[in-house]
């Protein structure tokens, strides 16, 4: 194992590494913290008065294991099209991509929201005990972002709580790695990804269908994730049984039984909504 360091943080690594080519971003001020098993080294820096958030793709990181590091390189490469295509008011903003330091790095303005998933787990206990109109607003913004990224022919692949970001201070909805948001239909070939709480039983099998009838379940199951803290019983789940029943019928097992589509979950939905 060897370490590097970033903004006096130890950065684990397979093997020796270069990383002075980071400074050329500017004053590196903070690293970010990602999953465990990452292929992203991801860091803030402060250039020109603007602060923003780096991902990088092309270190050996010592706890990725599912591919190459080229792959890597490649995956956040084509990622960059992803965020392009979405670009949205509730999306983290990407300024470039940039070929730099043997590997790729996408460059985001700087957020100051924080990650409300299950990592983060501060953040999140303080987003829970929001009022629930307030995080009623938040999923609303989740789900139009999601009916803005199936019009334009995606199906959110690896979504889940740790992609759900609030500015605490501006009460806003920030959105961030999308980076494997597919076209679809897309035939899953890795098996379910992200968190099992958001993984639709399609998503278990490689090779299946996955489309907007998947991206329903996961719609489904963020709203649970926000509202009640990925309990699905009716005990604890805050709103009347109009909107408990539409997020029941989002994460039913047999996609026949879901909403066919983001808008009809979304239609059903803003029912309650108005009431």
């Amino acid at each position: 194992m060897y370490t590097g360091c970033i903004s006096g943080e130890p950065i684990y690594l397979k093997e020796p590494f270069d990383l002075s080519f980071i400074s050329g971003f500017g004053n590196i001020f903070k690293a970010v913290k990602c999953c465990s098993d990452s292929p992203n080294l991801c860091f803030g820096a402060e250039k020109g008065g603007k602060k923003y958030f780096i991902k990088f793709a092309g270190a050996p990181m010592r706890d990725y294991v599912f591919s190459t590091v080229s792959e890597a390189v490649r995956w956040l490469r084509d990622a960059e099209r992803v965020y392009r295509d979405l670009a949205h008011d509730n999306l983290i903003k990407l300024v470039e991509g940039v070929e730099i330091g043997g590997g790729y790095a996408l460059v985001f303005e700087w957020t100051e929201a924080e990650c409300i998933g299950l990592s983060f787990p501060e953040a999140r206990q303080r987003f829970l005990r929001l009022p629930v109109s307030e995080r009623l607003t938040f999923f609303g913004e989740i789900l139009d972002f999601h009916l803005y990224a199936a019009e334009r022919g995606y199906v959110a692949i690896d979504f889940y709580h740790d992609q759900m970001m609030y500015d605490f201070l501006n009460k806003k909805t920030v959105i961030c790695d999308i980076d494997w948001y597919q076209k679809s239909p897309y035939y899953g070939d890795k098996g379910p990804w992200g968190s099992s709480n958001f993984v639709s039983p399609e998503e278990r099998v490689p090779g299946l269908r996955i489309d907007e009838i998947t991206m329903v379940y996961t719609m489904g199951a963020a709203a649970f994730s926000v509202l009640s803290d990925h309990d699905r019983t009716r005990g604890t789940w805050p709103l009347g049984d109009g909107f408990y029943k539409v997020a029941e019928k989002a994460t039913n097992g047999e996609r026949g039984l879901r909403q066919q589509s983001i808008k009809q979950f979304k239609d059903e939905w803003e029912i309650f909504l108005k009431q």
